[in-house]
């Protein structure tokens, strides 16, 4: 055989064996896509897809995309005796040479929600959406649930007039999405034991009656609780 043929042959070999990988699919991300397939999504230049349900507008990698490195600020998490990673709303698993994009298990138990998140209200009760995943609160776990999408997902109902009044936040000192989401949750967190009154469940946790004054002295309190943060909250 020439010198041709024998290069003209590895090159063959060599585009079969790429497409067979590129063509196999994740285990890590088929053991994790117990999800609705993902809808209503544009791919940008960078091979990020837009999750434009409930309006959500942020642009996230696909499921089975691998990393070879995980993003700086992520943070770990085990379920069932396995290692996950989030960082940004992207949930990461071992896989390949590096890590691969999964879907979190149901069950699994975040203590805050990711910096960009949708409140959804079905059938009078909040969900947290963001990449095609929903979470839940559980007050006897202390932290937000990853869940089944709720029955009736595609028709969310409107909040209940007390969950409408929402606070703008602005990070003056340039502090990062995680750090925001945090310091939003711990802020939450101190505004409704001081005042009992909770935006996350229906009607504010509280009777009807009380429902404005609740809203007001919580918004008070975040509005306190933020900007000794450095944020500017209107």
């Amino acid at each position: 055989m020439n010198k041709k043929a024998i290069v003209g042959l590895l090159t063959l070999t060599a585009s079969v064996l790429l497409g067979s990988l590129a063509g196999a699919p994740s285990r890590a991300a088929d053991e994790h896509e117990h999800f609705a397939p993902q809808r209503g999504r544009v791919v940008d230049g960078r091979g990020q897809v837009l999750d434009s349900r409930y309006n959500h507008g942020h642009y996230y990698p696909s499921v089975g995309v691998s990393v070879r490195v995980l993003p700086e600020g992520y943070r770990p998490y085990f379920y069932g005796g396995r290692p996950f990673y989030f960082y940004g709303g992207v949930w990461y698993a071992p896989g390949g040479p590096g890590f691969v994009v999964v879907r979190p298990p149901i069950g699994l138990v975040i203590g805050v929600l990711p910096p960009f998140y949708s409140t959804v209200w079905i059938g009078g009760v909040p969900y947290y959406y963001a990449d095609d995943v929903y979470y839940s609160w559980d007050p006897a776990q202390n932290g937000y649930v990853v869940v089944d999408p709720p029955a009736n997902a595609d028709q969310p109902s409107a909040p209940p007039a007390a969950a409408q009044e929402d606070l703008i936040i602005y990070p003056k000192n340039g502090q990062p999405m995680e750090q925001q989401a945090a310091d939003r949750y711990e802020c939450h967190r101190w505004a409704k034991g001081q005042t009992g009154f909770d935006p996350t469940e229906a009607g504010g946790g509280v009777p009807a009656a009380d429902n404005q004054q609740g809203r007001s002295a919580y918004n008070r309190a975040m509005t306190a609780c933020l900007t000794a943060r450095g944020y500017e909250v209107k």
